[in-house]
C-alpha cells in the first residue's frame, strides 16, 4: 500500500538539501529510486519540509536507512521527525 513520508528538518536548509540530493545522484524531473512516486520540498518558518509517496513504507524505510540518514548526518543536517500518512490516492503528470 501507498504511504505518504513527511520529514521536517528543524534548522535544516535548502542548501543542505541540494547536497544530499547530488550526494544520491538525484535530479529534478528525474526518475526517483526504486518504490519513490512522488517527491516535493519546501522551506518551512523553522526549516525544511520533505514530503514524499512511496510504493510501501518498508522501501521508504530502506532508502532512508542506506541514503536519506547517512547524507543527512555527513551535510549536516538535524534529525527529521518523520510522520506515515495511508495514501487513498495520488494523481502526477506523465
Amino acid at each position: 500500500m501507498a504511504v505518504g513520508v513527511v520529514l521536517e528538518f528543524d534548522g535544516g536548509t535548502l542548501d543542505q538539501y541540494d547536497q544530499v540530493i547530488g550526494m544520491m545522484g538525484l535530479e529534478r524531473g528525474k526518475p526517483l529510486p526504486d518504490g519513490g512516486v512522488f517527491h516535493w520540498v519546501t522551506a518551512t518558518d523553522s526549516g525544511l519540509r520533505v514530503t514524499d509517496v512511496w510504493d510501501s513504507r518498508e522501501q521508504f524505510e530502506r532508502f532512508a536507512q542506506e541514503q536519506i540518514g547517512p547524507y543527512s548526518q555527513q551535510v549536516g543536517l538535524p534529525e527529521p521527525k518523520i510522520t506515515f500518512h495511508e495514501v487513498h490516492n495520488y494523481l502526477y503528470k506523465v
